[in-house]
């Protein structure tokens, strides 16, 4: 063999073992990859691209190692060397995390164009949905900022402190500060060392300047966090990694998984800590926080049944300490990224943090009412409380206006740090849209004045009402879901007159004009008011006499006529259908009569120019005898009221 030969055959030996050498690199780190050890994962990725090995699963992995950490800087830099390979198929999902990405940045030029990119691919997606139903959003974070004023607490450490809680007096919160720098306290997806519980004491100022740790039988060899404690003191939840006699430990996938413990406070010693009987080894439960009233807790969780990478839960909390099967509050709250870190106020609010719901970047902090959850108006608490860092583990006391939340954004003393917040001004935390329009006369064009004017949605409920100014103008405030409205305009010498109109995507309402017919009205004595003024009957449900919705309309019309003409006065006649002996349906119509006088009077009608009266079934509008089959649509006919004109 000639020298030419060897020598060739040298380097191909040479170059073989470099890429053996490669290839096992490669391996390895999508083994730390797959085992969740991003930090080591990115460090072995990143000697490879050094090396000048790169390819499509690198960048995509990069990117989300990165993203799972909050470097969003750094993992918007791998989508987009990811997103400039030749003929890649993008994952909407992988859009999605390059527009909140380049967003956490800054960069909300290039992130709208991705999020639209990802709205046409994933138009069915719950995020998409509420990115269209708020082009605006930006803008309405504008409007919601300047909401709190925020500190540094002097309590924070340069590692991370986060997860703060209320304790009486005292702030509960998670900090790595001195869990130990040894490579067994040291979590391999952060960096970060395990973090423990610790306990802010008040100063005689209501300041935070010292801290002590808590007891051992709270801090093991794992992640402690997001305490959650009763009124009294006596019970506690908390999150905690899954352990095995208190060490760290991760199940057959290399996930450690989270879960919620309970500890009971007995003669002055913490006691019967136990896991909550829906922690699992296949998902995490963590992040607990109770109801005002202490009968639910809600939490986060990717259990089965997710929508996103983690959603929130609630469960009930029974008389004897068990529970109920949880229950996800559903896609008005939860998406298909991370929704975690729940808190609810006394008033039944509750603070969320998400990346799914429209935000500055990184995790924003949310609020909404647990009474709207079938559909909950959700509000981005603005700025300085959310940046385009992650921002979380929000708690508030309404009683002193003070909370306290976690952010990783720069400036800080650590990779998290606890911030104080007084809140300077309320929240708008109703959804509205502004509805404005013009009363005009039919015939004339004429604008009309002071006329009145209703909202109504689609069941006939009042929204709202007003007058129409001096320029026949009218502006309220409607709901904002999305459907069809009526507006209503009135006044006395004009027949009723109304105007459809449509609610789309919370935008305002402009140009809605309602024309009045022009008629002159006298009620001569004996006149019925409902028939004289073409009103719908005012109807009652069977055995009952309070006022429904849609019988309200009807009779605020009725007072706005007696209101026009104030030498009337009005006797009220209900009456019953044929069900019921004679006794107990005078009885019946009676309460009748005076529910609905009683209601007029609390509009404003003086009792003194209204009476009430029952008749029971004698005077039946359709008459249900003997040998009669009446429908119920016949019996509702005979459940009313009348407005008798008497003088």
């Amino acid at each position: 063999m000639n020298k030419k030969s060897i020598y060739t055959l040298f380097c191909l030996s040479l170059l073989c073992t470099f890429i053996n050498a490669q290839d096992k690199k490669k391996e390895k780190a999508e083994s730390d990859y797959n085992n969740y050890d991003y930090i080591l994962a990115i460090d072995s990725y990143e000697k490879l691209v050094a090396d000048g090995y790169s390819d499509e699963q690198i960048y995509k992995d990069l990117g989300n190692a990165n993203y799972q950490n909050a470097r969003y800087s750094e993992a918007s830099q791998w989508y987009e060397k990811l997103f400039n390979v030749d003929q890649i198929e993008v994952e909407s999902e992988l859009m999605y995390r390059y527009a909140q990405s380049l967003k956490s940045t800054g960069n909300y030029k290039d992130s709208k164009v991705w999020m639209n990119k990802y709205m046409i691919a994933k138009n069915d997606d719950v995020r998409a949905i509420k990115l269209e139903a708020e082009p605006d959003y930006l803008t309405k974070i504008e409007e919601n900022s300047g909401t709190f004023k925020i500190e540094n607490l002097a309590i924070n450490s340069n590692r991370s402190d986060f997860a703060p809680s209320f304790k009486g007096q005292d702030l509960i919160f998670s900090t790595s500060r001195d869990s130990g720098i040894t490579r067994r306290n040291i979590h391999s997806w952060n960096g970060e060392s395990f973090t423990n519980l610790y306990k802010a004491l008040a100063n005689d100022n209501g300041d935070f300047t010292s801290v002590e740790k808590l007891p051992k039988i709270f801090n093991k060899k794992t992640h402690e966090s997001s305490t959650a404690y009763t009124k009294d003191g006596k019970t506690v939840y908390f999150t905690r990694n899954n352990s095995i006699n208190g060490n760290f430990a991760r199940d057959d996938k290399g996930v450690s998984r989270l879960k919620i413990y309970r500890a009971t406070l007995m003669n002055d010693e913490w006691t019967d800590i136990i896991e909550l009987p829906f922690n699992s080894e296949n998902h995490s439960v963590a992040h607990p926080t109770l109801s005002s009233d202490e009968r639910r807790l809600y939490f986060a969780s990717d259990m089965k049944g997710t929508i996103g990478e983690s959603d929130i839960f609630v469960v009930d909390i029974n008389e004897d300490g068990s529970f109920s099967t949880p229950k996800n509050l559903g896609p008005g709250i939860n998406t298909e990224s991370r929704e975690t870190f729940p808190y609810v106020s006394k008033e039944d609010l509750l603070y969320f943090s998400s990346d799914g719901h429209p935000g500055l970047g990184g995790l924003d902090i949310f609020v909404t009412r647990l009474t709207q959850l079938n559909t909950p108006f959700i509000v981005n608490l603005g700025k300085p409380i959310n940046t385009k860092e992650d921002d979380f583990s929000f708690i508030f006391n309404s009683d002193t206006q003070k909370g306290f939340f976690a952010s990783n954004r720069p400036g800080g003393k650590g990779s998290d740090d606890i911030y104080g917040i007084v809140q300077t001004r309320e929240l708008e935390l109703d959804c509205h849209v502004n509805v404005a329009g013009v009363v005009k006369d039919q015939l004339s064009d004429k604008i009309i004045s002071n006329a009145k004017v209703m909202l109504l949605n689609a069941t006939g409920t009042i929204i709202s009402e007003g007058l129409s100014d001096e320029e026949g103008n009218f502006a309220m405030q409607g709901d904002c879901e999305n459907g069809d409205y009526k507006a209503i305009a009135s006044k006395v010498d004009y027949l009723e007159g109304e105007k459809m109109y449509s609610v789309h995507l919370t935008e305002d309402v402009e140009n809605v004009v309602v024309y009045l017919a022009p008629e002159r009205k006298s009620a001569p004595i004996g006149t019925d008011l409902t028939k004289y003024l073409n009103l719908e009957p005012i109807y009652f449900d069977f055995d009952k006499w309070n006022i429904r919705d849609d019988a309200s309309i009807s009779i605020r019309k009725v007072i706005d006529y007696m209101k026009a003409y104030p030498e009337i006065k009005v006797e009220v006649q209900s009456h019953t259908d044929i069900r019921g002996d004679d006794d107990y349906n005078e009885a019946l119509s009676q309460k009748r009569a005076e529910s609905t006088s009683s209601y007029m009077i609390e509009l404003g009608i003086e009792p003194s120019r209204i009476s009430s009266k029952g008749f029971g079934e004698k005077r039946l509008v359709f008459d249900c005898g003997k040998n009669v089959n009446c429908s119920e649509a016949n019996h509702q006919e005979n459940r009313r009221s009348e407005f008798i004109v008497i003088e």
